[in-house]
């Protein structure tokens, strides 16, 4: 970046990162209120300090009254700078928006987290007749989504022109609700599940959230290494799914809590492991209990597998719960 330390790398980059978040033009005051969300603490001034020297440089420029939009070379910026900052930003990712995640079931209200596919306007009724069958087979975390068009928003997320934004309910639901009832709940890692006759057998590829730069489920998907479409046609197939862990004396309690969380229409829980037993062939510490998740991108994978192209946005933000809608009614 050329940047006289390392200090002030990281600030660019932390400032890159708010901005890279949006498809609109952000401020400096805007900026400093998300930097702090994140744990960093910038004034309004210094932020503008820095943009203009993010201008300087081709990496930002201004796009309205005091507002700031990346350049190309901003956006390839963010994207390559400090490789090492990012392993672990699946985990981070996870643990924000579980501790975002404010769903209330006993009143039906309240934040979920939710996945964002970005489909062009011209393949997006293709695309919704792909994914049917598999909301309709119980392949994902809730059939409760949202649509937006151009110019609209889904939680904090723009859809961009050209472009129609579709929000699926996460997994991470399951970790927001368990951490908001006192379970510490460990995130292993999100993976490939092998089905055969409708039922869950072993992970065949995984990818440990600890480690990673990218989502998981991002990676499979462009990868095409699901056959979602299969396991609708015939019962046997690859899915997407997540591995998580929590103490063993806490499961009777988040078997009352993923029931709740069924109840109003958020499923998710594939299976919950006894005590000390190995889930899907992955071993588990003593006194430990293994928990599969659905992932909530699955039906989006089954349109990609019929060569419908997306842009998705896993973990991407949160969402009121009364604004989604059954996929039936789009």
């Amino acid at each position: 970046m050329g940047f006289e330390n390392q200090e002030v790398e990281r600030k660019v980059l932390s400032i890159l990162k708010v901005l890279g978040e949006q498809r609109e033009p952000l401020g400096a005051r805007v900026i400093a209120r998300r930097l702090k969300d994140r744990g960093v603490e910038l004034s309004e001034r210094a932020v503008r300090y820095h943009l203009k020297l993010m201008d300087e440089r081709g990496l930002t420029k201004p796009a309205g009254r005091d507002g700031r939009l990346l350049t190309e070379q901003g956006v390839e910026e963010t994207r390559n700078a400090l490789a090492r900052d990012k392993i672990g930003f699946a985990i981070s990712n996870i643990e924000t928006l579980a501790f975002r995640t404010s769903f209330d079931w006993e009143k039906c209200s309240g934040l979920v987290p939710v996945n964002i596919s970005l489909f062009p306007e011209e393949s997006f009724k293709k695309a919704l007749k792909a994914m049917r069958k598999a909301f309709e087979a119980g392949l994902c975390v809730s059939d409760l989504v949202a649509v937006a068009s151009e110019g609209e928003k889904l939680g904090e997320v723009m859809v961009p022109q050209g472009k129609v934004g579709f929000a699926t309910i996460c997994s991470i639901i399951i970790n927001g609700s368990l951490l908001k009832a006192g379970i510490p709940l460990e995130s292993r890692f999100g993976g490939i599940l092998q089905i055969r006759n409708h039922k869950p057998t072993r992970f065949v590829d995984f990818i440990q959230y600890a480690g990673s730069t990218l989502d998981p489920s991002e990676v499979f998907i462009k990868a095409r290494m699901t056959s979602v479409g299969e396991i609708v046609s015939d019962g046997d197939g690859k899915i997407l799914a997540n591995y998580r862990e929590i103490p063993a004396p806490c499961r009777s309690m988040a078997d009352e809590i993923v029931a709740r969380l069924k109840e109003a229409g958020l499923g998710g829980l594939i299976m919950m492991g006894e005590p000390s037993q190995p889930v899907c062939e992955i071993p588990i510490a003593l006194n430990r209990v293994g928990m599969v998740l659905m992932g909530g991108l699955n039906p989006v994978a089954a349109a990609e597998e019929q060569g419908i192209e997306a842009e998705n946005l896993a973990m991407s933000t949160v969402m009121e719960y009364r604004d989604l809608v059954n996929f039936k009614e789009v």
